[in-house]
C-alpha cells in the first residue's frame, strides 16, 4: 500500500473515530457537570495530569524504538522485528513496575497538590488515586504492541480499537453518574472496560502478528542496541523537560489556586482538545510514512513534503484558532452557562499557545520520524525549567491563571525558534530562513483575518443563541479559507494539495 493509501485509511478512520468519541466526550461531560460537583471534576483533571507526569517513565523508549522499526518492516525482515519487539516488551515491563513504585511513592503528597477538596476526603483523595494508577500501570503491558502495526502504517487499527473502547466506556458511565451519581462507579467503570480492552489487544495483535509468541528470538547486535538506547538517552531530555512543560499546568492550578479550578479549565481543554484531536489525526496518521519517505527518498522530495506539511498545518491551525478566539467562550456559556467561563485574558493565553503549537508539532513529527533526537535533547530540559519558574511566579501574583499560561507560550516559543534551524540543517543541509518568512507570513495572515472576525462577531453574537453562533461560525470560515486561498492559491504547497484532493474525489465517483 502507498504511503499516501496509508496515510488516507488512517485519517479517515481517524476522523469516524474522532467524531463517535467527540459526541460521547459532550455528553459525558454535561451529564457529569448536572449531577457530581465542580471539585471532583478538578479532582478528576488533576489526577490526569500526575498520571501523565509519571508516564515520563517511559522515557522516550517508545519513540526511539518506533524508529527504529521502520527500516526492518519496509523490507519485511521478519526476524529483525522480532529482536527490536522483544527489547521493547522487556522495556515496557520494567517501566510499568517503575511507575508503580512511583505512583505509590506520590500518595503521601496529594493534600498538598489538591487545595480546597471541599467535601472530599483524604482517604477518598487517595483510593480515587489508585484507581487511576492502575489504568496507567495495565497499559504498559499491552502498549509496545501497538508499535508494530503504527511502523507499517496501520495506525487504523490502534484507532478502532480505542474507539470502540471510548463509545463503550462513555456509555457505561453516562448511566452509571444519572443512576447512581457515584464519582467511585464512574471511575471502576472506566477501569473495568480498559482492562478488557487491553486482555483483547494482547490476543488480537498475538493472532495478527502470530511470531510475536516466538521464544526463538535472536538478540539484536551490540551496534544495533546501543543505537536504540543513544536515541533513547536523547529522548530522556525532551521527555522530561516536555512533562515539565505541558503537563504541570493542572499541578500548579490545583497546588496554588484551588482543585475546582482545574476543572473549569478542563472544561475549555476539553473543546480545544476534541477539535485539536480532529487537527491532529491528519498530522500524526503520516508520521509513519514520513518515515517510509526518510528510509527511501532524497532530501529534496522529502523537503518539499515538510513544505506541503507546514503550509498544510498553518492553515488548519490558523482557522481552528481564529474560530476558537472568537466563539470559544460564547460556546461554553451556551454548552454550561456563565458559572464555568474563564478571564478572557487567560483564554486568550490558552490560544496563542495552541497556534505556536500546531508549529511545533510539524516540526517534532518530522524529526520523530526522521530519528533526530540528540541535536536539541537539552532545549526540553530548558523549556521545562522556563515554564516551571514563570508559572509558578506568575500565578501568585494579580494575574494568576493568566500568569500560568505566560509561562507556558514563553517556554513553547523557544523550540519555535530553535528547532526549525536544527531541522532544515540536519535533515535538508539548508539554512531555515525560509522556515521564518513562512512563519511570519503566516502569522501577519491569521491575525488580520482575527481582526476582521472580531469586529463582526461583536455584532453577529451580541445576541448569543446556537443561530448567531452557528452563522458567526459560516462568517469565520468563508471569511478566513477564502482570504487563505486567494493568497496562498498559486503556491506549489496548495497546488500539490489540491491535486491530491481531486484525485481522490475522481476515485471515489
Amino acid at each position: 500500500m502507498s504511503r499516501v493509501k496509508s496515510a488516507t485509511r488512517n485519517i479517515t478512520f481517524g476522523y469516524v473515530g474522532q467524531v463517535a468519541t467527540t459526541i460521547m466526550s459532550f455528553v459525558l461531560r454535561t451529564v457529569f457537570l448536572m449531577h457530581l460537583n465542580e471539585q471532583l471534576l478538578g479532582v478528576n483533571s488533576l489526577y490526569s495530569n500526575i498520571l501523565a507526569v509519571l508516564n515520563m517513565a517511559e522515557l522516550g523508549i517508545g519513540t526511539a524504538l518506533n524508529f527504529s522499526l521502520y527500516g526492518p518492516v519496509a523490507r519485511g525482515e521478519t526476524e529483525k522485528i522480532k529482536s527490536y519487539m522483544q527489547l521493547y516488551r522487556k522495556a515496557y515491563h520494567v517501566i510499568a513496575l517503575v511507575v508503580a513504585g512511583i505512583g505509590l511513592a506520590l500518595t503521601p503528597f496529594l493534600g498538598i497538590l489538591v487545595k480546597n477538596p471541599g467535601s472530599i476526603s483524604q482517604r477518598d483523595l487517595v483510593l480515587f488515586y489508585f484507581i487511576f494508577l492502575f489504568n496507567t500501570v495495565t497499559s504498559y503491558f499491552v502498549a509496545y504492541k501497538y508499535s508494530l502495526i503504527n511502523a507499517e502504517q496501520k495506525n487504523y487499527i490502534q484507532t478502532n480499537i480505542l474507539t470502540i473502547t471510548k463509545i463503550v466506556t462513555v456509555f457505561i458511565q453516562i448511566i452509571v453518574v444519572v443512576a447512581t451519581e457515584n464519582f467511585y462507579l464512574f471511575l471502576l467503570t472506566d477501569a473495568a472496560v480498559q482492562l478488557i480492552q487491553k486482555i483483547f489487544v494482547s490476543r488480537y495483535l498475538d493472532k495478527l502478528y502470530p511470531y510475536l509468541k516466538d521464544k526463538n528470538v535472536t538478540k539484536l547486535a551490540k551496534e544495533e542496541s546501543d543505537e536504540v538506547w543513544k536515541k533513547t538517552k536523547a529522548l530522556v531530555f525532551h521527555k522530561v523537560g516536555d512533562v515539565a512543560r505541558l503537563q504541570t499546568d493542572a499541578l500548579i492550578i490545583s497546588s496554588f489556586i484551588e482543585v475546582s479550578m482545574a476543572g473549569f479549565v478542563d472544561n475549555y481543554n476539553l473543546v480545544i482538545n476534541s477539535v485539536a484531536n480532529f487537527v491532529n489525526i491528519i498530522f500524526n496518521s503520516v508520521i509513519s510514512s514520513f518515515g517510509n519517505l526518510i528510509a527511501t527518498e532524497s532530501k529534496e522530495k522529502q523537503f518539499s513534503m515538510f513544505k506541503v506539511y507546514r503550509f498544510f498545518a498553518s492553515w488548519v491551525y490558523g482557522f481552528s484558532c481564529i474560530g476558537f478566539m472568537v466563539l470559544l467562550t460564547p460556546l461554553i456559556r451556551l454548552l454550561w452557562g456563565d458559572k464555568w467561563i474563564l478571564p478572557q485574558a487567560a483564554v486568550y493565553c490558552i490560544l496563542i499557545d495552541y497556534y505556536f503549537k500546531g508549529d511545533r508539532i510539524v516540526l517534532s513529527n518530522y524529526k520523530t520520524a526522521a530519528g533526530v533526537f540528540e541535536p536539541d535533547k537539552y532545549l526540553a530540559l530548558i523549556q521545562g525549567a522556563v515554564n516551571l519558574v514563570i508559572s509558578i511566579v506568575l500565578v501568585q501574583t494579580p494575574l494568576g491563571l493568566t500568569g500560568v499560561y505566560i509561562g507556558t507560550i514563553v517556554s513553547g516559543l523557544i523550540a519555535n525558534v530553535t528547532k526549525p534551524v536544527i531541522i532544515y540543517g540536519s535533515c535538508f543541509d539548508r539554512k531555515a530562513w525560509g522556515y521564518f518568512a513562512d512563519t511570519a507570513k503566516y502569522l501577519l495572515s491569521m491575525v488580520s483575518v482575527l481582526v476582521v472576525c472580531q469586529f463582526i462577531s461583536n455584532r453577529v453574537i451580541s445576541n448569543l443563541n446556537f443561530v448567531s453562533f452557528f452563522v458567526m461560525a459560516v462568517i469565520i470560515t468563508v471569511i478566513f479559507n477564502g482570504v487563505y486561498f486567494l493568497l496562498y492559491g498559486r503556491t506549489e504547497e496548495f497546488k500539490y494539495l489540491s491535486t491530491k484532493v481531486l484525485e481522490k474525489i475522481r476515485r471515489a465517483k
